[in-house]
């Protein structure tokens, strides 16, 4: 199947996890169009090879891209690994000797394709895949006739499809008959901070079933905990995991938390579900795997007791630089492991591109164009000040310097939690206005005010004022005498002011557009619409969904564009107000989210829908974050 013709298909509301892969018009446009996101993810990642105890460290293979989630075959001959070479975004399986030659690529999908095993034979690999209705599930490839079976994505193993419903990390007991695996399958879409966060933390179960498909069950499992990476005992008795707290699951994403949580290593009894807890105390425990049936390796994450070690005896721990997801030969002799890089991507990096009509590039945060093609975004990778450029990112001007003239917490500033985000362009194309101060969990603890300033970097002024409440999100009305903006209370939970205000630039008068748990407000382009997030919140629950909705600029005709029981937001329209990009969790998580480093909405794909909420449809489909989608105007490239 040509990639280059998949469709990521399209669908309504809850349907969209269910929508068919079909295929897209035969030809594409003689000149493609531009499309820009932000992906946040590593940079480069390489797969080394190392003897358990560290020693002999030698790169498998190098791809100058990203390389992950490597295995090794049970003779030990081969290695399994994740390759995105061809193309960002576009992750495949590939298998290599242990010595690096005899590189062969074993799928090749626009979906997401990941975590491959073997099998102990050799002649099947088990993996994880997207390819059919965008969802995770397990799928089984004999390599002999290139076969391929999705194993959970059947009635009777599939759980509720407007629930979070992936299945990952598949493993092969050692008689080849069966695989296990971790799912969230009917677990809630439930937001960190006990419901009350935009981010969702993930609850997952163990999980077998026979690699005909038959004996599906449930093995190991615990409300308000997050169970992952099983793997098998060499005599086929126990299945090993972690187990961590649910909530932990988005502390393990965060740098500043990581170190303050903990997870144990358990295992279980295949046929009777009888526990042992092989760990105690504090520490990210994760990548659990038997050498023997009385040891188990795993490696621990975060703070300076990262590495990797072992329940057996007191052997010291193996300490190597920026290791991750390791795994260990059958004997535990070797380990397979990849190093990635967090270094960013520079401006217009090419990415894969799931729509022929489009070339996809990176971006950071928050593009937005003028009325002439100059684009405006928040240098985010580096140090949250505002830059314009061309669209190709050539003649890079920055017009606000965070570092100079900001004022702010310059550590909070690193951490990109304070700086000059999401500027916009006026209609004239002569001012960009932006917030200034800090963001995300720190708006309630200090003040961000809403700044102007010229497209030549002069007359800059403040329009809010900070000692008020947090002012952010910044969008021009269409007349440009007017800016609505997210309010937020200096109170540190700050529903005192929360909602949407409109300033206008002439009077600097302030009216009261909404109430609500509103943000990311944007006008349309055609000034008779504002667009933003609300927060939904359930009877008898905290803040735990997300739509998009839109409403006029006095307040009247709400209109709600989606209704999925997941989080949808940082939406944009498109230059003709015609169509809406934005993000969404509905196809839930890609990966185990402790599998992750510093990507906090691991989950999030971008889809368009039309501007009255109809035709979605997803237009990403990675491994990663994908983030502040942007189509680039016709003229502007």
């Amino acid at each position: 199947m040509d990639r280059r013709k998949f469709v990521l298909g399209a669908s309504a509301s809850l349907a969209l996890a269910q929508a068919p892969v079909g295929a897209l018009a035969a030809a594409a446009a003689p000149k493609k169009k531009g499309f820009l996101l932000n992906r946040i993810g590593p940079s480069a990642s390489q797969i080394f090879i190392a003897n358990a105890d560290g020693s002999n460290e030698r790169k498998l293979v190098d791809s100058g891209t990203l390389d992950y989630n490597a295995s090794f075959s049970a003779d030990g001959q081969w290695v399994v690994f994740t390759s995105e070479r061809d193309g960002l975004g576009n992750s495949n399986i590939y298998r290599a000797r242990v010595d690096g030659t005899g590189v062969e690529r074993l799928t090749d999908s626009p979906a997401v394709d990941d975590a491959a095993v073997l099998s102990p034979d050799g002649t099947r690999v088990a993996f994880v895949s997207t390819r059919d209705g965008f969802r995770t599930n397990i799928w089984v490839l004999d390599l002999k006739t290139r076969a391929l079976r999705n194993l959970t994505g059947v009635k009777g193993v599939q759980g509720r499809l407007d629930l979070p419903n992936g299945f990952f990390r598949p493993s092969w007991s050692p008689d080849g008959q069966w695989l296990a695996f971790s799912s969230d399958r009917n677990t809630e879409w439930k937001g960190h901070h006990d419901g009350a966060g935009w981010e969702h933390t993930q609850e997952l179960s163990i999980y077998v079933i026979r690699a005909d498909g038959t004996g599906f069950r449930q093995v190991a499992t615990r409300p308000t905990y997050c169970l992952g990476s099983p793997k098998w005992s060499p005599d086929g008795k126990r299945i090993v995991f972690y187990e961590t707290l649910s909530e932990y699951t988005y502390w393990v994403l965060r740098p500043d938390l990581l170190p303050k949580i903990d997870a144990q290593i358990v295992s279980v009894d295949v046929a009777t579900g009888a526990r042992v807890e092989h760990t105690t105390g504090p520490g990210m425990k994760v990548s659990p795997q038997y050498v023997s049936n009385d040891e188990i390796v795993y490696r621990r994450k975060g703070g300076p007791a990262t590495g990797l070690y072992s329940t057996v005896g007191d052997k010291p721990a193996v300490k190597i630089d920026r290791l991750r997801t390791p795994a260990w030969s059958a004997d535990g002799k070797l380990m397979v492991y990849e190093k990635f890089t967090w270094g960013g991507w520079k401006q217009n990096t090419p990415l894969y591109s799931w729509d022929p009509a489009y070339d996809y590039h990176y971006t950071d945060v928050w593009p937005a164009f003028s009325k002439d093609g100059m684009m405006v975004l928040t240098a985010k990778g580096q140090d949250s000040s505002v830059d314009i450029m061309k669209a190709d990112g050539s003649g890079r001007k920055r017009i606000f310097d965070v570092t100079k003239d900001g004022g702010l917490d310059m550590t909070l500033v690193k951490r990109g939690l304070a700086g000059a985000f999401y500027p916009v362009w006026s209609p004239d194309g002569e001012w960009v206005v932006f917030g200034l101060g800090s963001w995300f969990t720190e708006r309630g603890k200090g003040g961000a005010k809403l700044m102007r300033i010229r497209r030549d970097g002069t007359g800059l002024e403040a329009l809010t004022d900070d000692r008020v409440f947090n002012a952010g999100f910044p969008s021009y009305s269409a007349d440009g005498k007017e800016v609505v903006f997210r309010s937020w209370g200096k109170d540190p939970q700050g529903y005192d002011q929360i909602g949407l205000r409109i300033v206008n630039l002439e009077t600097r008068q302030i009216r009261v557009l909404t109430k609500e748990y509103d943000n990311l407000p944007l006008w349309s382009p055609d000034g008779t619409r504002i667009m933003m997030t609300r927060g939904v919140k359930a009877q008898g629950e905290k803040w735990a969904n997300f739509d998009i909705f839109t409403i006029r600029p006095d307040g009247t005709d709400l209109q709600r564009l989606t209704t999925t029981p997941a989080s949808d937001g940082h939406a944009v329209w498109t230059n003709d107000g015609k169509q809406i990009l934005w993000n969404s969790a509905i196809a839930g998580y890609r990966d185990e989210a402790c599998m992750y480093d510093q990507t906090f909405q691991p989950y999030g794909q971008v889809f368009v829908m039309d501007a009255d909420g109809g035709n979605k449809r997803q237009i990403t489909d990675s491994v990663w974050e994908d983030s502040t989608p942007q189509y680039v105007p016709p003229g502007a490239r």
